[in-house]
């Protein structure tokens, strides 16, 4: 057991995993944040100090959380920051045992601000490439419409996905605020880059009611819900979710940090799974909402009152509901269950 640690984070801890909700720039460390903030010294309101960054990250609702996260975002300049943000979040993803990630981006907030399509593309595929080979860990990308933009960015994010297309590409998102920013509206986008392949993941129940679930399915043709904390208010819906297995990227210290559920107790997660719905755990934002992916395993053990076996059982359920290959499933899953027996037969 690691010291300071009890048996279950100790666990959890060494235990492979993915993570299929997880956000570019949101993922940046607070040295990373610090020393963007410090190059880019009076051009920005970020702290400097990696420990000012804390009180920083404190939000009090969703609306305050995308404006501290655009102040972050306006830190990235050129597409050198780009490549360093990318393989610094590859380098503590691997450091929690990740072996599979599929990393949330917004490139739009990036080309926005002058950084080019083409120097973008390739900056997040040279660390993907350096990344696999030095760490191990294999990333892949969602491109992520930032939904405050409105369809000038999904038009935009549309057209990047499609015609630049990177190799590390498997699905296609909305984020951003729920509230004033109806799914609908980005169908034609949705439409064009499923037909060119790409997953459809959206956010959808983070802090509107279930019928943004319902558009995100119906509309968007939504694969996978992200985060659907709203889902359990309707029993049609939660029957729909099981019945269909369409899983929810679970991302329980991000509802709480956002205020979309009060309290960490209150969080809906049990009902979820006792309703046999397919639940990933995520971490979202990690630094700024104080987490890591450990973390909310953690936390998912607790409140749903999991052993090791259970806290595998989740693990198991990011891979199968990634866009990994049938092969590439097989070898992780396999990697979960041989630590597990391993960690057994230790007692």
């Amino acid at each position: 057991m690691s010291e300071g640690k009890s048996g279950i984070e100790a666990f959890i801890a060494g235990m492979p995993k993915a993570e299929l909700h997880v956000h570019h720039v949101g993922s940046a460390s607070p040295r990373v944040v610090a020393e963007l903030a410090a190059r880019h010294a009076g051009k920005s309101r970020v702290p400097t100090d990696p420990a000012a960054l804390a009180e920083y990250f404190t939000f009090t609702d969703f609306a305050h959380f995308v404006e501290v996260y655009l102040s972050v975002v306006d830190l990235i300049k050129d597409a050198e920051d780009v490549r360093a943000l990318t393989y610094g979040v590859a380098e503590d993803m691997a450091r929690q045992q990740i072996r599979y990630a599929e990393l949330t981006v917004t490139p739009y907030s990036s080309t926005n601000r002058g950084i080019p399509d083409v120097a973008f593309m390739e900056a997040i595929e040279d660390a993907r490439i350096s990344a696999e080979r030095d760490l191990g860990i294999v990333l892949r990308w969602c491109f992520d419409i930032p939904g405050e933009a409105g369809l000038p960015s999904a038009e935009e994010t549309a057209r990047m996905a499609v015609d630049l297309a990177p190799a590390g590409l498997v699905s296609f998102g909305l984020g951003g605020p729920e509230i004033g920013v109806p799914r609908p509206q980005f169908k034609p986008y949705f439409d064009r880059a499923r037909a060119a392949g790409l997953h459809s993941v959206p956010h959808a129940g983070e802090t509107t009611g279930p019928e943004t679930v319902w558009d995100a399915i119906r509309v968007l043709g939504a694969e996978r819900i992200g985060h659907g904390t709203q889902a359990v208010k309707d029993p049609a819906l939660l029957d729909y979710l099981g019945e269909h297995r369409i899983p929810l990227e679970v991302c329980p210290t991000s509802n709480i940090a956002t205020r979309a559920v009060e309290r960490i107790e209150e969080h809906p997660i049990r009902q979820m799974v006792d309703a046999g719905l397919v639940v990933t755990v995520n971490s979202d934002d990690p630094p700024m909402f104080g987490t890591d992916l450990n973390t909310e395993y953690a936390v998912a053990a607790r409140l749903l009152d999991l052993d090791e076996t259970g806290v595998a059982a989740l693990a198991r359920n990011a891979v199968e509901a990634s866009f990994l290959d049938e092969s590439g499933k097989a070898r992780l899953t396999g990697e979960i269950d041989s630590y597990l027996a391993g960690w057994t037969a230790r007692g």
